[in-house]
């Protein structure tokens, strides 16, 4: 299984119906895994905007909205939706892409410090750097989504853990 595939069944474990999204390479196997499975992949305009559907499907539902952005640009585009959904206490979970872990800091496509933008902004960032680490860290994700004063969290899911290895 590649991490795409990972990702996709933990959601419909949870009950995830909707992904919100706009597509980018970085994030590719999520959103081709989820429309395989059957989850409805709605693909926005802007990041923002796949941010606050995904918001939207927080509070209307009570379940983990679900949203899914790619590296660097796709992140930063996503801070205001984010920062939104905090301050509304928002369950809510972006899936963001990242450079491949080979080439973090060396200048890679996208390769920005994801985690210093988004710290103030989220419950919780997991930085998952091989794909057995998937499934504990959305597990850590829901809990801490849920636990306490609800809110947004945030997974970063570098480029080279979702892609089949071949």
């Amino acid at each position: 299984m590649n991490g795409g595939q990972i990702i996709v069944q933990s959601l419909l474990n949870q009950g995830t119906q909707h992904l919100f999204t706009l597509c980018g390479g970085h994030i590719g196997p999520i959103y081709v895994e989820a429309e395989k499975a059957g989850i409805r992949v709605w693909d926005v305009r802007d990041e923002a905007t796949s941010v606050f559907a995904a918001d939207a499907v927080a509070r209307i539902t009570g379940m983990l909205g679900v949203a899914a952005v790619t590296a660097g640009p796709g992140v930063t585009n996503a801070i205001t939706a984010l920062k939104n959904a905090q301050m509304a206490q928002s369950t809510l979970l972006v899936l963001g892409g990242a450079a491949a872990t080979m080439l973090r800091g060396r200048g890679a496509l996208q390769d920005i410090d994801q985690i210093s933008l988004l710290r103030s902004t989220v419950k919780y960032f997991g930085q998952v750097r091989r794909i057995c680490q998937l499934v504990p860290k959305l597990r850590q994700a829901w809990d801490t989504a849920f636990h306490g004063v609800p809110g947004p969290v945030f997974l970063e899911c570098p480029v080279d853990v979702l892609y089949p290895e071949a």
